[in-house]
């Protein structure tokens, strides 16, 4: 591969397609949206529109898919997928030739393609576990909540094995973050857009970008400036392909501020790129680009300029109207306006609407919060505007923008919210009263919301976490994103998000030293490491949830430590420390009086001391525990009590002990109503009489057992 590129089309800025040509005088339409991050791909041989150039690239690329591996040269069959690499500098529309390599090979991959791109907005690289773990999601896949990144990678691999997919990885920082996400799948094909080489990576087929020449440069200005202005003035237009260094992020902008000015030629755009002054120590690649977007830059109104600086403020790069709205200080109406000719004039790419986990909602059209569309700065243009920023904008008017931002988020995340609860619920009545744009139309409108946004409302929570100014603030959003991901999403699927919150909510505690909140992060945190499988990382959250609780004094999140620990133990099967944490909680339930809980501790003592073997302290505990529900008025809980205890004795040896035991629970069951609990007594009755020699007893307590059972169904 050569340095020079011989043409091609970009997509917007970086990636995304150029929008269609507007008529002179006429303002440009709005650009196509950008794919989901994980879908099918479209069929082999599609072609883009508006795609020009880059034809001996594509034809390249494509031979190199062809060509043998080095595992295949030497004999072996490879074990990894192939990678091929477009490498060029941001703005060089590398991911748009990227996209029609996919669309080409689609065909060739029947798994469809998957997409991550690897650098955040602020030019960090992603977080590798995190991209795992929505790689795995796009596949269908779970993982467990809190999983470390090794664990995630290797399970993506596993995912991957024996299929036969496209993975493309954008705006790749290097071959740290490519290589975990590797394949272990020859069938597969890995596509990466990186600014410099994969070096630690074998077998990486490089393509180098370059420039555009000069007739696909011009091709680019036409769609906007129209045919007519070209054929006047080529050599100005040839002109301007050479002074935007053939870079078609460059092109766009330069095309999309002719476009609006329909009585300028091409020598006024050459003039007006000429006019921008920039530093002398800026490197020579890097000038063109920032030419072109000083120059949309200053052609816009000062309002419209301030929004454009204060979106690098969005969580996660996500923009849409509200965000815009809440961080410039003005109504949805215009920043929505606002936002539109961005897209159209090339500094913004607009997103396409993903489909939710219930079903394709992207055709919701109902007038409220979730049908505002969103956008994101092209990651070519990020840095660009993110220099601005401080240059325009006072430290005090960024965080008070911050502040209108996450304030403007609880409020959708409680409308949210309350649209995932009954129809005549106070919620529900609470948000009736909230502007329409801040309102959902229907369950499945807020539902649609939270699974577009989901992944920015958790760099939202991040955010202000890292801000250490907002605590106050951040609390609020991470209790109302946790409500919200709850009454949506359940807590099974909700668990990976609600662990990555918790750990915030820690930070915060940890950092303002407030013990309650410290205590209530590490249960939920070692609740959902239990779980996982991580039993020794539960153990010691538990205990430090209970010195916390401990220290303030909090008696609830105490009592619920000390049971945790029991239950964890019990897990293990060490039934010794699994009966001392119950009695300790025991104790604390006690003293605060609370004899529902205390019944139902004996009764965890009395099963750790039936493990264990200790029937003697068993029958204490369940004898304990009967009385207590007595007390209580429950019958149901006295006869399930009165039930194991007749379970023990007959463990212990004694079966006759435990028919009388046993016919005392059924009477109490039968007071209780439970017709389910007196079934499983007439049969555990029956069993006992088998033992007891006495077969024909055994029988008719066996029929009255089944009849309940049908008379009493689940």
């Amino acid at each position: 591969m050569t340095d020079q590129a011989v043409g091609g089309g970009p997509l917007l800025p970086e990636t995304g397609e150029a929008p269609a040509a507007p008529a002179p005088g006429n303002r440009a339409p709005k650009a196509r949206p950008e794919g989901a991050a994980a879908r099918p791909a479209p069929a082999a041989g599609a072609v883009a529109p508006h795609f020009a150039g880059r034809r001996r690239e594509l034809k390249e690329l494509h031979a190199d898919i062809a060509r043998a591996g080095l595992d295949t040269l030497s004999g072996r069959k490879g074990t990894r997928s192939r990678v091929l690499l477009i490498a060029g500098r941001p703005g060089s529309g590398r991911t748009a030739l990227a996209e029609q390599l996919l669309r080409e090979r689609a065909g060739d991959h029947p798994d469809g393609v998957l997409r991550a791109t690897l650098t955040g907005p602020g030019g960090e690289p992603a977080d590798t576990a995190r991209t795992a773990r929505e790689l795995l999601a796009a596949l269908g896949a779970e993982a467990p909540p809190g999983a470390a990144e090794d664990e995630l990678t290797a399970q993506l691999r596993e995912a991957l094995a024996g299929c036969r997919a496209l993975l493309f990885l954008d705006d790749a920082p290097g071959a740290e973050q490519v290589e975990p996400l590797l394949p272990d799948a020859p069938d597969c094909l890995v596509v990466v857009v990186s600014q410099g080489p994969l070096t630690g990576i074998p077998d990486v087929r490089p393509c180098a970008l370059g420039g555009l020449d000069s007739a696909a440069g011009v091709e680019i200005l036409s769609r906007y400036a129209g045919p007519t202005r070209i054929t006047v003035d080529p050599r100005t237009a040839d002109s301007v392909v050479e002074e935007c260094g053939g870079q078609p992020a460059a092109l766009v902008l330069a095309g999309a501020w002719l476009a609006a000015r329909p009585m300028s030629s091409f020598a006024d755009l050459l003039r007006a790129l000429h006019d921008i002054d920039l530093p002398d120590d800026l490197p020579t690649g890097v000038r063109p680009l920032c030419r072109a977007f000083r120059l949309a830059h200053d052609a816009l109104p000062p309002p419209a300029a301030r929004i454009l600086r204060l979106l690098t403020l969005a969580p996660g790069g996500l923009v849409d109207a509200h965000i815009a709205s809440a961080l410039a200080g003005c109504s949805v109406a215009a920043a929505a306006t606002t936002l539109d000719d961005f897209a159209t004039l090339g500094l913004l790419r607009p997103l396409a609407a993903p489909q939710d986990e219930g079903g394709d909602v992207a055709g919701i059209r109902t007038p409220d919060a979730a049908t505002h569309p969103p956008y994101r700065l092209p990651g070519c243009l990020d840095p660009l505007v993110r220099a601005l920023l401080p240059e325009h904008e006072r430290p005090a008017e960024v965080q008070l923008a911050r502040a209108r931002m996450l304030e403007r988020t609880v409020r959708l995340l409680q409308s949210c919210r309350a649209m995932g609860e009954p129809a005549d619920s106070p919620a529900r009545q609470k948000v009736a009263g909230l502007p329409r744009s801040l309102r959902f139309a229907s369950r499945a409108a807020a539902a649609h919301w939270l699974h577009s946004r989901r992944g920015a409302l958790l760099d939202a929570a991040a955010m202000a976490v890292a801000d250490g100014e907002l605590d106050t603030l951040d609390r609020r959003l991470m209790a109302a994103l946790t409500r919200t991901l709850l009454a949506h999403r359940g807590p099974d699927a909700a668990a990976p998000d609600l662990y990555a919150l918790h750990g915030l909510v820690l930070r915060v505690a940890e950092r303002r030293g407030l013990a309650r909140e410290r205590a209530a992060a590490l249960l939920n945190l070692a609740d959902l490491d239990g779980r996982a499988g991580r039993t020794a990382q539960a153990l010691t959250r538990y205990r430090q949830a209970l010195e916390a609780a401990r220290s303030v004094p909090d008696q609830v999140a105490t009592g619920r430590a000390l049971e945790s620990l029991g239950c964890t133990y019990t897990e293990l099967g060490d039934w010794q420390r699994a009966a001392d944490w119950y009695g300790r909680a025991l104790e604390l339930r006690l003293a605060r009086g609370e004899g529902a809980d205390a019944a139902r501790l004996y009764g965890r003592i009395g099963g750790a001391h039936s493990c264990a073997g200790r029937w003697d302290e068993a029958l204490t505990s369940w004898r304990a525990a009967a009385r207590t529900f007595r007390r209580l008025g429950e019958v149901s809980g006295q006869a399930r009590a009165t039930g194991e205890m007749a379970r023990v004795r007959e463990y212990a040896g004694r079966p006759e002990e435990a028919l009388r035991t046993c016919l005392e629970a059924v009477d109490l069951a039968r007071k209780a109503d439970d017709g389910r609990l007196e079934a499983a007594l007439q049969l555990r009755i029956a069993d006992t009489l088998d033992r007891l020699g006495d077969p024909a007893a055994a029988r008719l307590h066996r029929s009255v057992g089944e009849r309940l059972l049908e008379d009493y169904p689940e």
